[in-house]
């Protein structure tokens, strides 16, 4: 993990925040690199960083009593996590893990600075509001699907929404990969692909997933 600091990094954020804040970023945040699969904070630790996401793209999982990781949601660049959010505001371990979906960079800003700046800055108060609610809403969805939607649906969106948040038709996971995200055995997975591949919706390769339009 590489720590540095610069303007133009920064400067990404010159639309979202005022320019005090802006400088305050500067000075006080440090630009972390990850690559992919790294974790930045994992179940139980405390969280001393909030994110600010300026390239790559994180996701946030959740863990039952026998390990199994179910993803919650993807964090991409000009956004920050919900819930590293609420926990750092309320002082509480993690109940999320979140790892580098793909090679990522971002700015890390010290949790003690959170509190100070709801107050002293406009801009950060109404981006913390704009997080928590946009990633309510993805939370709202996530059960939404869990509850209403067949696995084969589920699959679909979860595919879309990986394009989507790497900007790319064509997904770099294997099958085991996406079983476990989704909380479920490869097996189905394989054979829902297979039925999707079938229907001229995407094309299989080994351990890459393309994307058709027709999907």
């Amino acid at each position: 993990m590489g720590v540095a600091s610069t303007h133009e990094d920064i400067g990404l954020y010159k639309d979202v925040f005022e320019p005090a804040l802006v400088d305050e970023i500067e000075r006080k945040g440090k630009l972390v690199h990850l690559k992919e699969g790294d974790i930045l904070l994992d179940i139980g630790q405390t969280i001393r960083q909030m994110p600010l996401l300026l390239h790559g793209s994180l996701k946030v999982l959740r863990m039952d009593d026998e390990g199994h990781e179910l993803l919650l949601y993807y964090v991409s660049m000009h956004e920050s996590c919900a819930m590293m959010f609420t926990c750092c505001m309320q002082q509480l371990p993690s109940e999320i893990r979140v790892v580098a979906d793909e090679d990522v960079s971002l700015i890390a800003i010290p949790t003690t600075l959170m509190d100070e700046w709801m107050v002293r800055f406009p801009s950060w108060r109404a981006f913390a509001m704009k997080t928590i609610r946009a990633r309510f809403d993805e939370l709202l969805l996530a059960i939404d699907q869990l509850a209403f939607q067949k696995l084969d649906e589920r699959l679909v969106h979860y595919l879309k929404e990986k394009a989507k948040v790497s900007g790319s038709s064509l997904i770099n996971l294997s099958h085991e990969q996406i079983a476990n995200e989704l909380a479920t055995s490869r097996v189905v997975i394989s054979r829902l692909l297979k039925k999707l591949e079938d229907d001229h919706k995407l094309l299989l390769y080994r351990n890459q997933i393309k994307l058709l339009k027709e999907l």
